[in-house]
């Protein structure tokens, strides 16, 4: 909080002394003038000398002249208008103050806590299926404008801060369906709830700056609480099993993958060969045929005795004449010819 600066001399017990001279003052005849014009101007020394005042570390001094802000000091020596004229309230600014909202120590405070979810209904439309959820809430917060602080709101801390927060969270709470307040959103709730507490502060021009936002408790109400836990329970058995057919679809893919390159490698190589095979064949009857062309005769006796070599495996060849083959089979007594022309 803020402390006003008393004087550091009080004038009272000062000007006490000097009762006994203006006691004389009419007794002194000449002198008296003198006298009085000494002790104006000791007082007035005084006066000045109580403007002096210390500002501590972490601490600044707002000063006011005439009842109107004047001017910020920081720590140090420090000498400002001794009052009527002047005043100064020095503040504590390095301090991180707290507010809890929906809850004071361990008792909770239903009127702050309990709030109205923005949850959609079966066609998707939001907030027309709202819940009822129970939130406690801690601000952490420091001050950054000490002149804002001090004059431009009534009492910031107390009155202004709470109600801030209160609207803040509400308007959070009631955009968002229940399970972002109770389970897997609950950062993201703080970090818009924040947000927008800041940014009402700052048009109140409280002076305030919002260090952190953090959900203490957040809860179904007590007389729905069971069911909720039933629903939670049921939400986080469909998420087990989501993430154990994702685990195992992560294990199977890579094995169906690894099967499918390994048979379109078969594949690729099966068909390299079976290209290579035709083209061996291609190839090869070509050259027959440019044999066939230079020398008809010879070419057509040896294709015939291929073909007999491969149907006929045991028939022994006689060779005699160079334009006659003749075919001997050893089982029989049978002589096969070779066909001419």
């Amino acid at each position: 909080m803020y402390r006003q600066q008393e004087p550091e001399v009080n004038l009272d017990q000062i000007l006490g002394r000097f009762k006994s001279i203006f006691g004389g003052v009419g007794r002194g005849g000449g002198k008296a003038p003198f006298v009085i014009l000494a002790v104006i101007i000791i007082g007035v020394v005084i006066w000045f000398a109580t403007g002096f005042f210390t500002v501590q570390p972490g601490e600044k001094a707002a000063l006011r002249l005439f009842g109107t802000y004047s001017d910020t000091k920081d720590p140090g020596l420090q000498w400002w208008w001794p009052g009527p004229i002047g005043a100064r309230d020095i503040v504590r600014v390095d301090e991180v103050r707290k507010l809890e909202l929906g809850i004071r120590g361990d008792t909770p405070v239903l009127s702050e806590s309990l709030m109205i979810t923005g949850d959609p209904d079966e066609n998707d439309r939001p907030g027309e299926a709202p819940n009822i959820v129970d939130a406690q809430l801690l601000v952490q917060y420091d001050i950054k404008n000490l002149r804002e602080y001090l004059y431009e709101v009534v009492n910031p801390d107390s009155v202004t801060l709470k109600d801030a927060t209160e609207t803040s969270l509400r308007q959070v709470v009631g955009s968002r369906p229940i399970d972002d307040v109770l389970t897997d959103k609950k950062e993201e709730v703080q970090v818009e709830t924040k947000q927008k507490l800041q940014e009402i502060l700052d048009s109140y021009q409280t002076g305030i700056r919002i260090r952190e936002v953090k959900l203490l408790n957040v809860f179904a109400p007590e007389q729905v609480k069971d069911a909720f836990d039933d629903v939670v329970r049921a939400k986080e058995d469909k998420a087990k099993i989501i993430n154990l057919a994702d685990a195992y679809k992560e294990s199977i893919l890579p094995q169906a993958r690894g099967q499918a390159s390994k048979m379109l490698q078969g594949a690729e190589g099966f068909r390299q060969q079976k290209i290579a095979v035709a083209t061996g064949d291609a190839e090869r009857f070509l050259a027959i045929q440019r044999e066939y062309a230079k020398s008809k005769d010879v070419t057509r006796k040896r294709l015939y005795l291929e073909a007999m070599e491969e149907i006929l495996p045991g028939i022994s060849k006689i060779l005699g004449d160079p334009d006659e083959v003749i075919l001997v089979n050893p089982d029989s007594s049978g002589i096969i010819p070779v066909p001419s022309e």
